[in-house]
């Protein structure tokens, strides 16, 4: 029974030693005086914020992306005992003794680092060669802004090398599927596939464009599969099945993931939440959670509220109001009524308090027991500070003459009487006798004379409006906006019916304790929105760049200077590769052009075999670059050239894909495969060279002199000299 303890246990394993000495070369790049140099390196200072907030557990919104590249820097800084404390202010700073600068940087650069060993591992599933599978590697490897973005706290590295491990375990899904089928293997390879895109999704939203090529790329052999008449009709749906949940389901709920961890750990109010719904500020430790906590939930008559604006934009403003009056007319002639002004106000204040009252009772004060407002029902609103009547009437608004003029009645005897009664509008009810709920609910004040809604038009009044926002009656609505809906952010029973009573009552805090926390998907929801609507800084940088600049290589960034040598940091390609990728791109497509004409006609110069190779291998790279730089061009942000990387990198794998192709089906003679291996060598010579040359603006560890800089701007005296010609 125990016979099997009496042989030894033995465990072979196939191990391939170029990759293993690629990962080796890999991490000595990247790795390599990694800390150096301790200083904030150029967008270090935009990510290491976010660190911090992490390190404090506070909320913070960045519209450039989700969370999951953030929480892997994040990562790195808890294994190095970073406590956030760290003034992120600006580029050149020189790191505290508390910031751990090596382990915040290990993460991009092991990702960076494990690139080069993926590289050769994607030509050799593609079926190509050990030559061009090292020969992608070592261009990998020797790619001088690849080793200058992996070295720093930035999130290029680890979306290329997940983008690259979606393409590698599609393709080992894809050869297992020929042998394996449903073996666990074959199970790994898919799943990981879809969480490798789910993960570049999540680092930055351009990771979406390769989810997208994979997915064709999946949907093409399916679509193949299914055809396959020597497969059943439940194995055809097994398989069917198997690739919707690993790269459909499994990508979604690994986002979800990532969203809730994000969530889970930032539950602390912070500078960012201000853009965010009342409801999700209230759910946030210390902030608004402190001033609401305890508030009554359900909005009666009689109850005194603010109300925010759910737009956010310009800015979060509450509606207000004070007794200073319209103008009897504005610069243009146009007159006003001289009521009372109502704006919209970006701050916390006592005259942002208003009384919900019942148009048929004089009372101020909230009933025992209180009388809840349900959707529907006509209020009237009370200005607190001045008990004046919120309105609206046929008077064209300050700055937007085709909507309405909102204010506060006066009863100047002129034949102008009051149309102040609003018509309550939920507009998330559930049912049509849903109760208003402090925060919970979005609400449109329809006003009941004209049907005009109580609207921000976000623009800024006068000096004789104190630079306030504007607030109109909007008389042509087109649907939910949110600038029309309005959110109860403070709220209190009113107990008083004299005003200098209430006006004492209004100063006081508020209370009674009811709990109000949105449940995950409400915040999940919120916060994507929130992510892709925020606006983002679009202004001009001197580094800023245009698609066109990057393929020829038209611009570079100056990262680092050191404030005392001139030793310092470019973010420069190396030229050769660049220049070789971009020409190996375009003689792809003519080739392939050229062979899908011959196909067509019926003259097959490809083995079959090898067309399927050449299509998978450009569908892959080719449309990889495509997938990854086209959508540049209809971006309205300011662009860097380390936006192009993730597209290069798949350049740099189509070209030995190119080159291993020539020399194998056009040199015809092996005398000119012999001179083409040589010019092969010759060029790769020159990849080396100029990464030798490039290598102290890539790892800024050499005092540069006056000569050295000069030898450096080859390109720049090189423009010269053309322009002189």
């Amino acid at each position: 029974m125990l016979g099997f303890l009496q042989r030894p246990v033995v465990v072979t394993a196939d191990v391939n030693l170029n990759v293993v000495a690629l990962t080796a070369v890999g991490l000595l790049s990247r790795l390599w005086r990694l800390a150096y140099p301790r200083a904030v390196v150029f967008d270090e200072v935009y990510y290491g914020q976010y660190i911090s907030f992490y390190m404090k557990r506070v909320f913070f919104l960045d519209g450039s992306g989700p969370p999951f590249g953030h929480m892997l820097l994040a990562l790195g800084g808890y294994l190095g005992g970073f406590d956030g404390n760290f003034l992120w202010n600006r580029i050149g700073a020189e790191y505290s003794s508390n910031v751990p600068v090596w382990s915040l940087r290990l993460l991009p650069a092991l990702a960076g680092a494990l690139s080069v060993p993926m590289a050769y591992q994607i030509l050799w599933e593609l079926r190509f060669s050990h030559c061009a599978a090292m020969g992608a590697a070592l261009l990998m490897l020797i790619e001088n802004a690849l080793i200058t973005q992996a070295r720093l706290m930035l999130l290029e590295s680890l979306l290329i090398f997940f983008n690259l491990l979606a393409v590698l375990s599609y393709l080992k899904f894809s050869n297992s599927q020929k042998h394996r089928p449903f073996s666990p293997s074959w199970w790994l390879w898919l799943t990981l596939t879809g969480v490798a895109c789910s993960c570049a999704v999540g680092i930055k939203y351009m990771g979406i464009f390769t989810y997208l090529l994979v997915l064709g790329v999946a949907a093409v052999h399916t679509w193949h599969l299914i055809g396959d008449q020597a497969l059943s009709n439940v194995c055809v749906l097994c398989h069917v099945l198997a690739r919707a949940v690993a790269l459909l389901v499994v990508p979604a709920v690994t986002y979800l993931l990532f969203f809730y961890v994000h969530l889970t750990l930032l539950c602390r109010s912070g500078p960012h939440d201000q853009i965010m719904s009342s409801a999700f500020q209230a759910s946030l430790e210390g902030g608004l959670a402190r001033i609401t906590q305890g508030q009554p939930l359900e909005v009666a008559y009689g109850s005194q509220v603010t109300l925010k604006s759910a737009s956010g934009k310009p800015v979060p403003c509450w509606l207000h109001s004070h007794p200073s009056t319209y103008p009897l007319s504005y610069e243009n002639g146009r007159g006003s009524s001289h009521q009372q002004q109502v704006t919209c106000y970006p701050f916390k204040d006592v005259n942002n308090w208003w009384i919900v009252k019942d148009p048929g009772r004089h009372q101020l004060e909230v009933s025992n027991p209180p009388r809840p407002v349900r959707h529907g029902d006509v209020v009237q609103l009370v200005h607190g500070m001045t008990s004046r009547l919120l309105n609206t009437h046929d008077v064209a608004a300050p700055l937007n003459p085709h909507a309405q003029e909102v204010s506060c009645y006066i009863d100047y005897n002129i034949s102008m009487p009051a149309q102040s009664l609003w018509r309550l509008d939920i507009a998330n009810r559930e049912s049509d006798a849903e109760i208003w709920k402090t925060i919970l609910s979005e609400v449109r004040l329809v006003h009941l004379n004209t049907s005009a809604i109580l609207k921000l038009s976000g623009a800024h009044l006068p000096d004789w409006g104190f630079r306030q926002l504007e607030v109109v009656g909007e008389k042509l609505s087109r649907g939910y906006h949110e600038s029309a809906v309005w959110t109860v952010e403070e709220h209190r029973y009113g107990r008083s019916q004299e005003q200098r009573e209430r006006e004492l009552e209004l100063h006081s805090p508020t209370h009674v304790d009811v709990s109000r926390n949105l449940s995950f998907m409400a915040r999940f929801s919120e916060l994507q929105w929130r992510m892709l609507t925020v606006r983002s800084d679009d202004s001009e940088h001197k580094y800023s760049s245009t698609p066109l600049d990057w393929v020829t290589l038209d611009t570079n960034i100056a990262y680092w200077l050191h404030p005392r040598t001139s030793a310092q940091i470019h973010l420069l390609g190396n030229v050769v590769i660049w220049a070789s990728a971009g020409l190996a791109t375009a003689l792809y497509v003519l080739l392939f052009c050229w062979y899908l004409l011959c196909r067509r006609r019926r003259v097959c110069e490809l083995p079959e075999d090898s067309w399927l190779r050449w299509v998978l291998a450009g569908a892959l790279c080719a449309g990889g670059w495509a997938a990854n730089y086209f959508p540049f061009f209809l971006m309205e942000k300011t662009l860097f050239l380390y936006h192009y990387l993730p597209a290069l990198t798949f350049q740099i794998l189509l070209l030995p894909v190119v080159l291993q192709h020539i020399g194998e089906h056009l040199c015809r003679s092996q005398l000119h495969r012999s001179l083409f291996g040589a010019l092969v060598v010759a060029w790769y010579s020159a990849a080396c060279h100029v990464f030798n040359m490039l290598r102290p603006l890539t790892y800024g560890d050499k005092s540069l002199s006056p000569s050295d800089l000069q030898a450096l701007r080859w390109k720049e005296s090189w423009d010269i000299l053309i322009r002189k010609h």
